[in-house]
């Protein structure tokens, strides 16, 4: 018994050597894949969503790699050199299948994010490339499961699996084969979260933030889950290169939705008038602007960094353009039809109106950014400061904008209480910009060591101030005044107050105010007192007085 148990435990110690020496002369190889592919993306492009740039530093990548391995194609003439278990004996060989895994998915990525997006031919070879980038993240994983330790196994099973799970999700179809390649590989980047670095750790949970919305999509799609395509849209929001292929398929969604409300949509409204629309891709356009502006100027606005509320101003402003362009084209084909020309002459000054008036909140927003540097110390270091006259510079263009504004709202014949409204209110703006802009050119003379001009300029902005001032006072005051239900019969307006909550009700005002009655006229003589009569004793009957009458006195 013991000499056996000596034979099997000498065995054991036979199989381990063994074990080492296969491990010496076979080493296991380690990439953290997470890690090198979220700095190459980061560094190359990605950070501002450029997949041409990223494709071609794979490829430049990819090229020096085949170089430094020895394993080119030939020169003269090409030959094909697969990569197996036997090639990979260094780890470089591990990066170039990965490289070019990510060189197909980039350039499936940069197909779809065409202007107009990818059409028929476009999108096969988008279809294409996603499945070549699924073969080769398939062969990364197959060779790592061999080559690589078990950390670089498990994060290379993971990448292979949300590339398959990206070209299901391109292709509609499959979506619960979707489902399990992503939730695969969120269990892996969730259990290696757990583990390693701090570094590692966040990279791996914002690796399973990615994968959530496309879960949550591929659910939907299944019918195990009943959110709704607003909450998706929130869950676009979030950033990284893992959701972009979620946003554009979101995107194609919400583009098809638009061209179902456009049906429907068919005409604008705007400061009292209503335009007709015939045209569907102006009309998609301007749905299109109207929830982009939902996003600058909804609940979650202020929440928003600027730099992407600028982003979304330049959305807007692109799909403005393409409406007024809509608008022209039409206005060529319109021919001697006047009725049509003049709805869509009112179309095209409503929407350069709104162009304006989103330039002016944009370049305000501008102002608010330059006055945040403007105040920060000299001895702030990495950040440059706003000097005054940056400022005037965009004081300069509000001005103009506010200019341009009123100029347009202006012409025209048939002008609405509204219009009238609206130019006094930017016309108002219009003066606070010179007060401001007269303001910052002082700042810049007094830097100049010129305080009498300063002065000067100090006094001025301070009268533009109190002017402006007094015409919003005035406005307000008007605006004070209130309507009751005998005033406004002809609105359909409720003036007894919310049924919820505790309102005076608005119907008629009490004690009623005093008012004109006509009446007889007033003669007042003022004239009888100055008068001198003659008198008349002389010509009046004089009384006979007898015994009797005598007798009463």
């Amino acid at each position: 018994m013991g000499r056996m148990n000596e034979t099997s435990v000498s065995a054991m110690e036979i199989d381990d050597d063994k074990s080492q020496v296969s491990d010496q002369i076979n080493p296991k190889f380690s990439i953290n894949v997470l890690q090198l592919l979220k700095s190459a993306q980061m560094q190359h492009g990605l950070r501002h969503g450029d997949y041409t740039r990223y494709r071609r530093y794979c490829t430049a990548r990819l090229r020096r790699l085949y170089k430094s391995l020895k394993f080119t194609h030939g020169r003269a003439k090409y030959t094909k050199r697969a990569i197996t278990e036997s090639t990979v004996t260094e780890v470089r060989f591990l990066h170039l299948v990965l490289y070019t895994a990510e060189r197909a998915w980039s350039h499936a990525m940069e197909k779809r994010q065409l202007p107009d997006g990818p059409n028929a031919r476009q999108r096969i070879y988008l279809i294409g490339r996603l499945r070549k980038a699924v073969k080769w993240a398939t062969l990364f994983a197959q060779l790592s499961a061999i080559k690589g330790d078990s950390r670089t196994s498990l994060e290379a099973e993971a990448y292979a699996n949300y590339m398959k799970g990206n070209f299901l999700f391109e292709q509609d179809q499959n979506w619960d084969t979707a489902l399990s390649h992503f939730r695969n590989a969120r269990a892996v980047y969730e259990e290696l979260g757990k583990y390693g670095d701090l570094d590692n750790q966040v990279l791996c949970r914002e690796r399973v933030e990615e994968l959530e919305p496309s879960i949550r999509y591929c659910l939907h799609k299944v019918g195990e889950s009943k959110i709704q395509t607003s909450e998706l849209l929130d869950i676009s929001n979030m950033e990284g290169p893992g959701l972009d292929l979620f946003r554009a398929k979101l995107e194609a969604v919400m583009a098809e939705a638009r061209s179902q409300q456009a049906a429907a949509m068919m005409e604008f409204c705007w400061l009292g008038h209503t335009f007709p629309i015939s045209n569907a891709k102006t009309r998609v356009s301007i749905l299109k602007a109207q929830e982009l502006e939902k996003d600058l100027y909804g609940s979650a606005a202020d929440s928003l960094p600027a730099e992407k509320r600028l982003g979304i101003f330049d959305k807007i402003f692109a799909v403005y353009h393409e409406a007024r362009s809509g608008i022209r084209k039409d206005l060529d084909s319109a021919g001697n039809a006047e009725t049509v020309k003049d709805n869509l002459n009112g179309l095209d000054k409503a929407v350069s109106a709104i162009l304006v008036q989103r330039t002016i909140e944009r370049n305000q927003l501008l102002v608010s950014i330059a006055k945040s540097k403007f105040n920060k110390h000299r001895d702030d270091r990495g950040e440059k400061i706003t000097k005054p006259e940056e400022l005037v510079r965009l004081f300069d263009l509000l001005i103009q904008n506010t200019t341009d504004l009123s100029d347009l709202v202006s012409s025209g014949r048939d002008r609405k209480p509204e219009e009238v409204a609206f130019a006094e209110e930017y016309a108002i703006k219009g003066l606070a910009f010179r007060a401001e802009r007269c303001f910052y050119l002082a700042k810049s003379y007094s830097l100049a060591g010129k305080r009498v001009e300063a002065y000067a300029l100090y006094c001025h902005a301070r009268t533009l101030a109190d002017n402006a001032l007094q015409k919003l006072q005035f406005v307000a005051d008007s605006d004070r005044v209130e309507k009751f239900l005998l005033d406004k019969l002809d609105l359909y307006e409720s003036a007894v107050g919310n049924s919820n909550m505790k309102e005076v009700p608005r119907i008629e005002a009490f004690p009623p105010a005093f008012q004109p009655a006509p009446r007889n006229p007033i003669v007042l003589d003022i004239a009888f007192n100055m008068i001198e009569f003659p008198s008349l004793e002389n010509r009046m009957k004089k009384d006979k007085k007898g015994f009797i009458s005598r007798l009463w006195r």
